[in-house]
């Protein structure tokens, strides 16, 4: 008998602290207080009446655990960040705010982990912009945050976290080897994101850019450096397709770093476990900085040919191989080369015409005196196109028009061949052929 009373005694207990569990439920011990203050600061936050607001938050903040709204402490970021403004002259106190601001984002992470992504991220914009005169700070903030959120943080904070990271080495109080990191840690996880369309694209490859010139301007890795610092991991796991890609893409965007036997070996690496145009692309550039013309131009073809490349990228390459063949001597390829970059992308379509008219301003052209001068006219017309299509190459394009119009025969010479201004011409020099108008010195 005495068994059973003891039980039924356990079950009520137990019963009665379920049901003040209950009651207190997500609102915390002061469940009324909580509920009272987190219905008053929202209403004037409403009405964005953030002063109103405020003090009512701090009730609710006190009186609510974290996890009885995620607005009371995303709202409560907003609150802060007025606050700091409202403070920026009074430094003491706002450090305390900033203090105070971070350990709402931490809050929020830990016990909202279902939007810790956007939390941090905003948390990294906050972190830059409360800690820029602090660059320790601020380096090591947005350093905890990628390292969290990797593919996931927003391209901007990489650019940060690049750009304080440069700060820093030249300072002294960062080595190389660390933005070495960074700056290998961006490229990669902005590599890994899938755009959600195509503003969005446009933003991660300009951000890219921006990373890679800001690296390049800093001069932290000289050739001699890469080669100290990945030649021990490269020997360490030499088919690591990873680390190979990593030394490949570091050392082609440092000046005079792709003629040595790291990027060769990598390179190699690449384009033996991962077949694709971009391994072509870089075996092409190891060959033509050694001087190798045949294996250099074999290696671009193949990079342009892939299927796995799409057009804007065969134009590129279509006019380097133009620019490399015109350096080698090989003019039909050059002139043709450039014209297929200019046929499939538009936006290269100015050099590729440039290009195209300097080819023709320096051709060997046998014959009469007109047939001699007359390559200049055709190089004149891609001068003209290549100012029309892109006007960033209107200044250079007018000073090949003024070189090359000195050339034109005079009225007297060319009527003398029975020719006159606006007359169609055709002209054939070193294997190259254009129709073109007759024009004469004025």
């Amino acid at each position: 008998m005495k068994r059973i009373v003891l039980l039924i005694s356990v079950a009520a207990m137990a019963l009665l602290c379920g049901s003040k569990a209950s009651a207190q439920g997500k609102y915390g011990p002061d469940s009324t207080e909580c509920i009272k203050y987190l219905s008053y600061y929202t209403e004037y936050f409403k009405q964005k009446n953030y002063d109103a607001a405020l003090p009512n938050w701090r009730k609710a903040y006190k009186y609510c655990p974290p996890t009885a709204r995620y607005t009371m402490l995303s709202d409560g970021t907003t609150l802060m960040r007025r606050l700091i403004q409202q403070n920026a002259k009074n430094s003491v106190y706002k450090e305390k705010l900033i203090d105070s601001l971070m350990v709402l984002y931490s809050q929020r992470v830990e016990f909202w982990p279902k939007y810790s992504v956007n939390t941090l991220n905003n948390q990294a914009s906050d972190i830059y912009n409360y800690y820029k005169n602090e660059p320790v700070k601020l380096y090591e903030g947005l350093s905890e945050i990628i390292s969290k959120l990797g593919s996931k943080t927003r391209a901007n904070n990489f650019l940060f976290h690049v750009n304080t990271a440069i700060d820093l080495y030249k300072e002294g109080l960062l080595d190389a080897e660390k933005v070495i990191e960074a700056y290998e840690n961006a490229i990669k996880y902005l590599g890994e994101v899938t755009p959600k369309n195509e503003t969005e694209g446009k933003m991660i490859a300009k951000t890219v850019e921006d990373i890679e010139s800001l690296f390049i301007q800093s001069h932290v890795a000289s050739c001699d450096n890469l080669i100290a610092l990945f030649t021990p991991r490269f020997e360490a796991d030499p088919q690591n397709v990873e680390i190979a890609k990593n030394i490949v893409r570091m050392m082609n965007v440092t000046e005079d770093c792709t003629d040595n036997d790291l990027f060769m070996n990598a390179v190699t690496v690449m384009y033996n476990s991962e077949p694709s145009h971009t391994s072509a692309y870089f075996l092409y550039k190891l060959h033509s900085s050694r001087d190798e013309s045949d294996l250099a131009v074999k290696y671009i073809k193949e990079a342009i040919d892939r299927e796995d490349s799409d057009p804007a990228t065969d134009a590129g390459y279509l006019y380097e191989l133009a620019a490399y063949s015109y350096k080698n001597s090989n003019i039909t390829e050059a002139y043709n080369s450039a014209r297929k970059a200019a046929e499939l992308d538009s936006s290269i379509a100015g050099k590729a015409y440039m290009l195209m008219g300097t080819i023709w301003g320096t051709l060997p052209c046998s014959g009469d005196e007109i047939q001699q001068r007359s390559k200049y006219w055709v190089a004149v017309d891609y001068m003209i196109k290549a100012r029309n299509a892109d006007e960033t190459l209107a200044e250079t394009a007018n000073d090949y028009i003024r070189q090359y119009s000195a050339y034109y025969p005079q009225t007297a010479e060319a009527f003398m061949f029975n020719l006159t201004d606006g007359q169609s011409y055709d002209v054939s020099c070193g294997g190259l052929r254009a129709t073109t108008t007759v024009r004469t010195q004025k």
